[in-house]
């Protein structure tokens, strides 16, 4: 008999591959006693209860006609966590022919790994096919995947790998390069508020009791998993085991999911009016040089439930938008801070965030870059059609150049000031100004250098106006 302790299950897993059977846990005579966490109770059993991924597993998607026709090849799933990484797994197993193996990263070793690949090596031989899931493949070190490496190849095995991180860094390239990747995306509040509903209607879930929550709750339970249908139903089985009970029925209050998140703000729609105001007055506190109520805000937000991402994007769109080129390394901050956010996620890159607004908050301000292209924009909607002037225009054909293409062109770098007199602007905007720095900050020293580029073309401009 196998013990079924985290130490032992690889080699148990070896074991049921030998015999060509499903490695399936076996709660113990005191485990039975315990329900499962409600996550776990209502795992989907096939497609059709799977939440998200249309884009995958949606009719006529590859990745269901992969599953659906047991004709699944070596494949990683690679998302975020509580998407149905594993879940996929396990349906996958239910539907196969395939000797199933689920297999740890985190507590199995080479030896282990060594003793499963000679088992699927002999299944193999004798016309079986043996599919090995891997979670967390990316906590395997290079010795570990190479290990898989031979038997991928000969088709001993059907590897599944699950991993939350990209698996361009963390998967040995040989190896990647034999399996298809599919990415799989967080839910959507709107994914996530289905399936709490569905929990409370499920025979398996809440189905057997009278459950009283408010819809907007349910939003604000959905809103705090940020995308993570594991952490929703958690929360949502936490909330009604500490709701108010008589009898079969419960009733959540909002008080009772406030204090199971620990987020008073969190019962704040992100698609709502609070949303828009959150960031608005993140935005213009950062304008105004305002570091503390700028950290406040981002505070306010990301303690709501706000997805990182959403807010390091908007003070990207600050860094060009509001400071510009008054100071240049704004923009590098924020995009720093912006893949700092994609890369470690909550709750982590919050200092991350506070290091970027604070630094567009103190930085010198210039939306000169914006007014700029703003006019140029009213210009060019209006005036689609004005030619471009034969001067810079490119002449890579006979013809073109026949045709003045290019003609009278002077290579700015050839020229003894790097400028050279010819019109770029069409000849009905002759002249028009779009960029007018204010000379704050950095941009002083640029707004010396237009006003000298500006003097030069007037100075060297042609008499009857042309340059």
């Amino acid at each position: 008999m196998c013990r079924q302790t985290d130490k032992m299950r690889a080699g148990c897993a070896a074991d049921h591959a030998a015999r060509g059977t499903k490695m399936e846990y076996q709660p113990t005579l005191f485990e039975s006693n315990v329900p499962p966490p409600l996550a776990e109770r209502l795992r989907p059993r096939d497609l059709d209860e799977f939440c998200g991924q249309q884009h995958l597993l949606g009719p006529g998607k590859i990745l269901r006609k992969m599953i659906e026709s047991d004709a699944v090849g070596s494949m990683i799933f690679w998302g975020p966590p509580g998407v149905g990484k594993t879940t996929l797994a396990r349906i996958i197993a239910r539907r196969t022919q395939a000797d199933f193996i689920d297999f740890s990263a985190v507590t199995s070793g080479i030896k282990e790994i060594k003793q499963v690949m000679e088992n699927a090596e002999r299944s193999r031989r004798y016309g079986k096919k043996t599919i090995l899931f891997v979670d967390e493949i990316h906590r395997f070190n290079k010795a570990q995947q190479d290990a898989f490496l031979p038997y991928v190849e000969k088709g001993s095995i059907i590897l599944i790998g699950a991993t939350t991180e990209n698996p361009s860094f963390e998967v040995n390239g040989a190896l990647l390069s034999r399996c298809k990747v599919f990415v799989l995306k967080a839910l959507s509040t709107e994914d996530i508020s289905a399936l709490l509903r569905r929990a409370l209607t499920d025979e398996r879930g809440f189905g057997d009791r009278k459950i009283h929550i408010a819809d907007d709750l349910v939003e604000a339970i959905a809103n705090f998993a940020n995308g993570d249908a594991r952490s929703a139903l958690s929360t949502l089985e936490m909330a009604i085991l500490n709701g108010e009970s008589e009898g079969d029925e419960v009733t959540v209050t909002r008080q009772v999911v406030e204090d199971c998140t620990s987020r008073k703000s969190l019962l704040y729609d992100k698609k709502g009016e609070e949303h828009y105001n959150l960031i608005s007055a993140l935005h213009k506190s950062m304008r105004n040089s305002d570091p503390d109520a700028a950290v406040y805000w981002l505070a306010r937000m990301l303690e709501a439930g706000e997805d990182p991402i959403y807010v390091a994007r908007r003070v990207t769109r600050f860094a060009a938008e509001d400071i510009g080129l008054a100071d240049t390394r704004a923009l590098s901050v924020a995009i720093d801070a912006f893949e700092a956010c994609r890369l470690i996620g909550m709750p982590e890159c919050t200092v991350h965030l506070t290091e970027a607004v604070v630094y567009m908050s103190l930085a010198p301000k210039s939306n000169s870059a914006y007014v700029a292209y703003e006019n140029a924009k009213k210009d060019a909607l209006t005036m689609l059609a004005e030619p471009v002037p034969l001067v810079i225009r490119n002449a890579p054909t006979k013809l073109m150049k026949e045709l003045d293409y290019g003609k009278g062109y002077r290579y700015a770098h050839n020229e003894k000031d790097k400028l050279a007199d010819m019109q770029c602007l069409p000849d009905s905007l002759a002249g028009k100004r779009y960029y007018l720095p204010d000379g704050r900050g950095d941009e002083g020293v640029l707004k010396e250098r237009l006003e000298k580029i500006l003097e030069w073309k007037k100075k060297h401009s042609h008499p009857d106006g042309e340059q």
